[in-house]
């Protein structure tokens, strides 16, 4: 699959993908506190408000000058707690819209945020940028990788901020381990692994169609809302064409609907592409690379349970560079290996503590990188231990002082960072100031999207890297875009 224009035209020197100081942007200190201090309002909408919605809302309600003029939700029933939580926090009671096109149409708004499920996520940052908004979406940036092609076109076309969210290139933590990498002090980078040992509960199996009253069942753990009933009374509030948008026509199911849809291959990409691209993002990035690997092979499987799920909850995907370098990443959601990490001459205790030199605690959900001098851990909060010598001998942590290092001031800490670093960029219109921007956001999308190709067909895959196409092989090239709905295609000319 040939695209018209190829993302090497986008990726240029300056692109902050590998950059080792991707917070030292292109404004000074002085001049990006001027910008955070700015008073002019950015009227915003935040389109899926269920799940990670409800962060997107509070975080832009933190941010001065940010007015949420809309909540956008194809399942009315989210409203009513949504409103009365904005009102608590912000004093007025935003709009309420089912159809995120009518909020594309409102030439007050400025920008949007979209945390709907993953197979909404390009063509609705597409819309948004073609109607001259600035956009902040939910990783992964798209849900196959065609589209992610798409959403950089659509960005620099309209001249709008697409920022995706990976938060740990916010996080000053993160931005530290970094610095410590590209400045040589654990050596040659020869490998990195992400990590993602979640636990994740069987969902059951259930018919299609709408519950009855009084009927129960079992839902993920991970849902906020166990026990939802999806009524007819239900459903009729929710418009449910426009939820499946891109996807194909399926009737209604409840494993097919609120979070369990990240465990279908219609609208998720599994754990891999759930909490996955965070770790694949600073895998990606400690080991400096801002080009596809040439192999890929993912081997995996569904295991234990017996359920509506597609796709695995055990995958292994690994990564090779034209350099020779490694990236892996590992999802376990059985047993989360409770006797820490096995790694090349790591020694575990029988407490699951990382040596007898170290009461570091084995990272479940984070990054590990391998240097030829040592070795660094990095959890999904950003915070970092180093181990050096055949001992393991714990070396330089987050936690210690840093003055050769001051990173710019991303307030709010934690998820903040990165909201306010989008509002920044929109108030100066550079998208050089985001801190993930929509190039290397696509990038670190593409790894879990290519390694859920190379698990469904079964087989190593050969990348082109320049087309981001696999070499001579025709069903996997098909896996890397999807066939779409007349009303909600991804279009081939933004």
């Amino acid at each position: 699959m040939k695209k018209s224009i190829s993302r090497r035209e986008f990726v240029k020197k300056g692109s902050l993908g590998v950059a080792a100081g991707s917070v030292l942007m292109s404004a000074s200190a002085k001049s990006y506190s001027r910008i955070m201090g700015s008073n002019d309002r950015i009227n915003m909408a935040v389109i899926g408000i269920r799940g990670r919605g409800s962060s997107h809302i509070n975080n832009f309600l933190d941010i001065k000058g940010v007015h949420l003029k809309y909540l956008v939700d194809v399942d009315e029933n989210q409203f009513n707690r949504r409103l009365k939580e904005v009102e608590a926090q912000a004093g007025y009671t935003p709009q309420t819209e089912w159809d995120m096109r009518r909020v594309f149409d409102d030439k007050d708004i400025d920008a949007v945020s979209v945390a709907t499920p993953n197979h909404w996520h390009a063509l609705a940052s597409i819309w948004a940028a073609q109607a001259g908004k600035h956009v902040y979406v939910e990783k992964p940036a798209s849900h196959n990788v065609w589209e992610g092609t798409k959403m950089i076109e659509a960005a620099r076309k309209y001249n709008v901020m697409m920022q995706v969210g990976f938060q740990n290139r916010s996080f000053v933590n993160t931005n530290r381990a970094i610095k410590f990498i590209r400045d040589g002090k654990l050596g040659d980078i020869y490998m990195t692994r992400g990590l993602c040992f979640k636990p994740r509960p069987d969902i059951g199996n259930y018919p299609d169609g709408s519950m009855k009253d009084g009927e129960k069942f079992r839902m993920n753990l991970e849902s906020s809302s166990y026990e939802t009933p999806y009524t007819q009374a239900y459903l009729d509030k929710v418009h449910y064409d426009m939820w499946l948008g891109p996807a194909p026509k399926r009737p209604f199911n409840r494993n097919r609907f609120h979070y369990n849809w990240h465990w279908n291959w219609d609208y998720g990409n599994g754990d891999t592409g759930n909490q996955g691209p965070h770790q694949f993002d600073v895998a990606r990035w400690a080991l400096g690379k801002d080009e596809l690997p040439k192999r890929v092979s993912s081997v995996g499987g569904y295991f234990a349970y017996k359920s509506a799920q597609n796709t695995p909850n055990v995958q292994s995907s690994f990564f090779e560079y034209g350099d020779g370098k490694i990236l892996e990443f590992g999802t376990r959601g059985l047993f989360t290996n409770p006797e820490g990490i096995l790694l090349p001459d790591i020694n575990i205790t029988a407490n699951g503590k990382i040596s007898a030199y170290s009461n570091a605690e084995p990272v479940k959900i984070g990054t590990i990188v391998l240097g030829t001098e040592g070795w660094m851990q990095i959890d999904s909060g950003g915070n970092w231990q180093t181990f050096f010598g055949r001992k393991n001998e714990p070396g330089p942590t987050s936690g210690e002082k840093d003055d050769s290092y001051n990173p710019l001031d991303l307030t709010g800490g934690g998820g903040g960072g990165i909201f306010e670093n989008f509002i920044a960029a929109v108030r100066a219109r550079d998208h050089k100031i985001l801190t993930s921007d929509v190039e290397s956001g696509h990038m670190s999308t593409v790894l879990p999207l290519i390694a859920n190709i190379s698990y469904r067909v079964g087989r190593e895959l050969r990348l082109d890297g320049q087309e981001e196409t696999f070499i001579k092989d025709k069903e996997a090239n098909k896996l890397l875009t999807r066939d779409y709905r007349d009303d909600y295609f991804v279009p081939k000319n933004v």
